[in-house]
């Protein structure tokens, strides 16, 4: 028999003193509880300023981290690729072998690892996030997966080296931004805070200088680089978001330099040592000028072929088949003839192939004039190792000039960096372009050396021309050129810490863009419009015809709508005649005047609710009821006018991001636009081939 409890049911005591020891063995819960309020303050005190701030600081100190770590993991790999190429001796099968397997397996490894856990890790990954910038949902490419993938296979790209001749500003601004997606999503634990579309978009836009800043350790133009590609509109509040991520970043990827005892101090990445007292001439403008012109000209063809090459890859029989099925074995062939080509015993010794992406720039940034030093050349064999202070001697060879090498360069590389554009892994195009303008800018102002030795003026003293002030405005105007940029001229100045060639640098930015804008897309663009991504391209026609292009005469006439009163079987009808996310509501079958719209979602609740008239009567569904009783109709905030222009409706789906839009006359339904039928418009109407 159960003795009674005082005060309560038997048994209840005992239960309770069990739940209060179960709930209390946790030692020191008056400690515990001190500790988690003085945490709350903390947390208080700390987002009081706006949670924005640490946020920013993570991913630039990320970013710049895993940028340092990759440099210092790229350089070791191509250290032992030197090594292996200098110990298998003189036999040159062994040689040519060494040379061409290792970016063979690398460049293998990469694309066959990364398609392997996502497909969309290939290429640079801007023109997809661009597409997303607007407004477009392409999930799959800010998938975490998608970012160790696109590491580890950017990681072997970049050591294969100039064989295969690619770079990594345009993965890492995709890094980047799915570094800030997953930083948005945790800071939604944190702050205990939904995080809508408006967030995640300020988190991408400063995820964008970030990438170029922890690349060039340049975080002014790496925001202004990046406003230009990505945006087409930009909202001045996420300015300082962008500042202040791509400064920690910059700022840590060259402090993490200092502490590997890589530099002294903080200094640029390409560091020269151009003249400051008398960088130029005032009568060399025109041949700066000149050099806009010319990287404006080539840039226009490099985009053309580029892009063609990109088309025809996708539609011959035998690469799309490998591309599809096999592309390591795709990968494999294009980098075995890149490798052969490059081979320093044959073809390579005439394109200074034994370089770094990096060497070749600090070689093309020199201060001296090649011209002049070539016959004072103590030897013209070929050494076993690169001399990192004589790396202009890679481009000297006895049977050609210096001018020889660098035309022998660019006419190869043109190519054979559009051929790399279409290998199906994570690479960059932004820092081979670079070298490439450098190249051009480097020949034409050995020219102009060798045509003016003391200088163009004939009085006074004597200022010789400063062949690396050409080569830097050629990085800048070609890459500027290709990817519709002015910002790569403050790039330059910053990478190199100069800024005694900024206006001739911007002259040739302005001339070269002034060419390319008017005849081509852009490097991104031109891609985007190859893969066929849902992307508004802009409108290049300043015509006064493209300006009286109206809505009425490209928009959707044949629109399915439903009426106010309709019941089950017209929205059956319309559910089955369309699959649009959203459905325009009208006053009535007579009186076609649009009141609103509804959601697909609601129109299929609203036939999960109710059984069609022909039903058999047993089941428990409601028969009666229309669509404006059962379904919340949203209002129209905005619509269209037939005699709207295309340039009007087009900064509206680019400011707003719109992926639909009604057309009303009178306030009558008479059409709809979509992005199918804008972009068919802006390609037919306004920017005929």
């Amino acid at each position: 028999m159960e003795r009674p409890v005082p005060g309560g049911v038997p048994g209840e005591k005992e239960e309770e003193r069990v739940l209060v020891s179960e709930k209390s063995w946790r030692p020191c819960p008056k400690a515990r509880r001190r500790l988690r309020g003085c945490l709350e303050q903390v947390k208080k005190q700390l987002f009081c300023v706006g949670d924005d701030w640490y946020f920013l600081f993570i991913l630039g100190v990320l970013m710049a981290t895993i940028s340092f770590v990759m440099d210092l993991l790229v350089a070791r790999l191509y250290k032992a690729h030197r090594w292996l190429y200098q110990e298998v001796g003189d036999i040159l099968v062994l040689k040519y072998l060494s040379w061409t397997m290792y970016p063979m397996a690398l460049a293998a490894f990469s694309t066959g690892f990364s398609q392997s856990i996502t497909p969309y890790s290939g290429g640079s990954g801007i023109p997809e996030l661009k597409t997303i910038l607007t407004g477009v949902v392409l999930e799959d490419y800010l998938a975490i997966q998608n970012f160790g993938a696109k590491v580890v296979g950017l990681t072997c790209t970049l050591a294969s080296g100039s064989t295969v001749f690619l770079g990594k500003v345009g993965p890492f601004v995709h890094l980047s931004a799915m570094a800030a997606v997953y930083l948005g999503k945790m800071r939604t634990s944190v702050t205990r805070q939904y995080e809508n579309k408006f967030k995640q978009n300020e988190m991408l836009v400063a995820a964008q200088a970030v990438g170029v800043a922890t690349v060039f350790g340049a975080p002014i133009s790496g925001v202004l680089f990046s406003i230009e590609v990505m945006a087409s509109h930009f909202a001045v509040r996420d300015y300082w978001r962008g500042f202040f991520a791509a400064t920690c970043g910059a700022f840590v990827f060259r402090l993490l330099s200092v502490f590997n005892s890589e530099q002294d101090t903080i200094a640029a990445v390409f560091k020269s040592d151009l003249k400051i007292d008398f960088p130029f001439d005032l009568l060399e403008t025109f041949f700066f000028a000149i050099l806009g012109a010319v990287c404006g000209l080539v840039g226009c063809a490099y985009l053309f072929c580029q892009r063609w090459l990109l088309a025809a890859v996708k539609e011959n029989r035998l690469t799309a088949k490998l591309l599809a099925t096999d592309k390591p074995v795709y990968t494999v062939l294009v980098v075995l003839l890149l490798a052969s080509i490059t081979f320093p015993p044959g073809l390579g010794q005439l394109m200074a192939s034994r370089l770094t992406m990096k060497e070749y720039l600090t070689s093309l940034f020199d201060n001296r004039t090649w011209g002049v030093l070539v016959p004072n050349a103590s030897s013209v064999a070929d050494p076993p190792s690169v001399d990192p202070r004589g790396l202009w001697q890679e481009w000297y060879h006895p049977s050609a000039t210096i001018f020889g090498t660098l035309a022998f360069f660019l006419l190869m590389k043109f190519w054979m960096l559009i051929l790399a554009t279409t290998l199906p892994l994570p690479a960059g195009y932004f820092m081979p372009i670079f070298i490439y303008g450098a190249t051009i800018g480097r020949l034409l102002g050995e020219t102009v050396a060798l045509l003016f030795p003391q200088g163009l003026r004939s009085e006074g003293d004597p200022h010789p021309v400063i062949p690396a002030g050409y080569a830097l405005a050629g990085a800048a105007a070609f890459s500027g050129s290709v990817t519709h940029a002015i910002s790569t001229a403050l790039l330059v100045c910053e990478a190199t810490g100069h800024l005694g060639h900024v206006l001739p640098i911007v002259l040739a930015v302005l001339v070269a863009n002034a060419i390319t804008q008017k005849h081509q897309p852009s490097f991104y663009d031109g891609t985007i419009i190859v893969k066929k991504l849902p992307y508004l391209p802009r409108i290049r026609s300043r015509h006064m015809a493209s300006y009286q292009v109206v809505v009425e005469e490209f928009m959707e006439r044949q629109v399915v709508a439903l009426a106010k009163g309709g019941g089950f079987e017209e929205v059956l009808v319309a559910l089955d005649a369309s699959v649009n996310a959203e459905y325009p509501v009208v006053e009535s079958a007579g009186s076609p005047t649009l009141v609103g719209t509804v959601s697909r979602a609601q129109l299929v609740a609203f036939l999960q609710s109710h059984k069609h008239p022909q039903a058999p009567s047993g089941e428990k569904l409601t028969t009666m009821g229309t669509l404006g009783d059962n379904c919340a109709i949203e209002p129209i905030m905005l619509q269209l006018s037939p005699w709207t222009s295309l340039h009007q409706a087009h900064h509206l789906f680019e400011l707003l991001k719109l992926q639909r839009i009604f057309v009303t006359r009178f306030g009558e339904l008479v059409g709809a636009v979509s992005r199918v039928e804008l972009r068919r418009a802006i390609e037919e109407l306004a920017n005929p081939k």
